[in-house]
């Protein structure tokens, strides 16, 4: 296109879009999160993932995460090893590069679709690909410039003792602690006296990513660009600089509560200081802004109420089938999910359906709404519409550039969209028709694992409208059998013939430590 938009993604991690005020929260405010969404569209039913690291894979390939052999994610904690000293970094890079799923020479990732128009391409943040990753990775994705960590359970905690900076190490001085200061759990005697203590903690990973954003924002403001911030933010263990003003005096919150908080209200301060420096360097007007999260609701902050985090009230944990996750049962006072039942891992709308707000000046109208179904899958294929550029083939993504610009009669989209859980994927339609798999895991695979026949007995079905049962309370699965059959035979098709395709396990890549 003529006049090239620079592009800023915005992705937090498990962050229900309860948690904003412009989808209702009422202890504290997001404004600056919000006015993305007053100066552009707020998305009603847009999905991302149950978890993570199929959520940052379904993004930057286009797919979604139910497929058979399509992409595997490694699991986390090697560097935690390296940062220990007991593997070197060569090792790593040696496992890492020949474990699992490896690139194909035609694979397009997203930074490539805006490659392909000549845009500079930076990732700043928890970086990108499965538990953990490479440098040559990531470069090999596409992107121009990274900065952050390379392995997702480091991520859980804020003070990192090294960062990465395209593909060297960069050590952050009065970080000491290999764990990054996520240490004890909760429950454990030695957790606030750690927690408290910030000897070894000195700079927090959010102000690092800040420093850097504006970095990469001035270096390129004369030229396209896209920048990727896939934020921590607020993704425990719960762990903060300081409690924020908004919520220090709020009498009704735990302290707990109140870290929890003021790390959702840290990750809308970043959202300021890039839109303040777009409108100090004069290109707010030709930015695409784009805010979303990876999956639903993360209840990590329940401790002080329940004795335990992500326990219900009468201390039990959900297991979305017979313990469903709700706020009410839950004691969670933020409203998290949005008032829907379940969260993060689960297929309950709770899990997975994620805040989406866009602005665009002078294209898309200030304050839109729309229903429109939309997965996190599909911003590859509307950023290379956009473009005038190829998101390659074998995709399930959809542009919904026609909804962002008003022209949804002239948007068809998907027929329905799919996702994994932790127990079994879903199939949602546009019509809000949705069906649900409940894996039980009694089941047992022989030597050849095991076809659906044998496993049939062991799963669960529901169906319900979600654009008329909000909560998914109502199961219409023998109401309306023949719908319910209809959706079985596509969500199988999606799966490859193998609902376990669609749980979390089966995209494993054991790295052998």
């Amino acid at each position: 296109m003529k006049n090239r938009p620079n592009v800023i993604f915005i992705y937090a991690d498990d962050l229900g879009r309860g948690m904003l005020s412009c989808y209702g929260q009422k202890q504290f405010q997001t404004p600056n999160i919000d006015r993305i969404a007053g100066e552009g569209i707020q998305f009603g039913h847009a999905y991302g993932c149950h978890i993570c690291a199929p959520a940052r894979a379904s993004l930057l390939c286009g797919i979604h995460d139910c497929h058979a052999g399509r992409w595997t994610f490694t699991r986390g904690g090697i560097y935690v090893d390296y940062a220990k000293g007991l593997i070197s970094l060569e090792d790593i890079y040696e496992l890492i590069h020949n474990t699992g799923i490896e690139q194909r020479s035609e694979d397009i990732y997203l930074p490539m679709v805006f490659k392909q128009a000549g845009y500079i391409t930076g990732q700043i943040g928890k970086l990108e690909w499965g538990f953990s990753t490479s440098g040559t990775e990531i470069e090999q994705h596409g992107w121009d410039y990274h900065y952050g960590y390379y392995d997702h359970q480091m991520c859980h905690g804020y003070y990192p003792p090294f960062m990465f900076e395209n593909n060297k190490r960069i050590n952050i001085e009065g970080n000491t602690d290999p764990q990054c200061g996520k240490g004890y759990a909760m429950t454990h005697p030695k957790y606030w006296e750690y927690h408290r203590d910030k000897s070894d903690k000195k700079v927090y990973s959010q102000d690092l990513f800040d420093e850097k954003i504006i970095s990469f924002i001035t270096a390129n403001r004369d030229k396209p660009f896209f920048l990727y911030h896939p934020s921590q933010l607020p993704h425990g263990m719960i762990n903060v600089e300081t409690i924020y003003p908004e919520v220090y005096n709020n009498k009704i919150l735990t302290e707990t509560e109140k870290e929890y908080a003021s790390m959702v209200i840290r990750l809308d301060r970043t959202v300021k200081l890039i839109q303040d420096t777009l409108n100090e360097l004069g290109i707010a007007d030709n930015t695409i802004l784009i805010f979303t999260a990876d999956n639903g609701h993360a209840f990590y902050y329940g401790y002080e109420r329940t004795g335990y985090d992500q326990l219900s009230i009468e201390g039990k944990k959900a297991d979305h089938f017979n313990v469903l996750y709700t706020s009410e049962s839950f004691g969670d006072i933020f409203d998290g999910n949005n008032s829907m039942t379940g969260c993060k891992t689960s297929s309950f709308e709770g899990g997975v359906r994620v805040p989406l707000v866009i602005s665009w000046p002078g294209h898309i109208k200030p304050g839109l709404k729309t229903d429109t179904v939309v997965a996190n899958y599909d911003f590859m294929a509307t950023m290379a519409e956009l473009l005038g550029t190829s998101a390659g083939k074998y995709k399930d993504s959809v542009s919904y550039l026609p909804v962002l610009l008003g022209n949804k009669e002239h948007f068809h989209g998907h027929d329905y969209i799919v996702y994994a859980g932790e127990h079994g994927p879903a199939l949602l339609t546009k019509e809000g028709w949705k069906f649900r798999t409940y894996i039980h895991k009694n089941y047992n695979f022989n030597v050849f694992g095991a076809t659906l026949d044998e496993i049939e007995g062991m799963i669960s079905y529901t169906l319900h409208n979600v654009f008329d049962d909000y909560r998914e309370e109502k199961n219409l699965i023998d109401e309306k059998s023949e719908i319910a059959r209809k959706l079985r035979r596509l969500l199988l098709k999606e799966c490859n013939g193998n609902f376990i395709n669609g749980t979390t396990q089966p995209h494993f890549a054991f790295l052998g430590r």
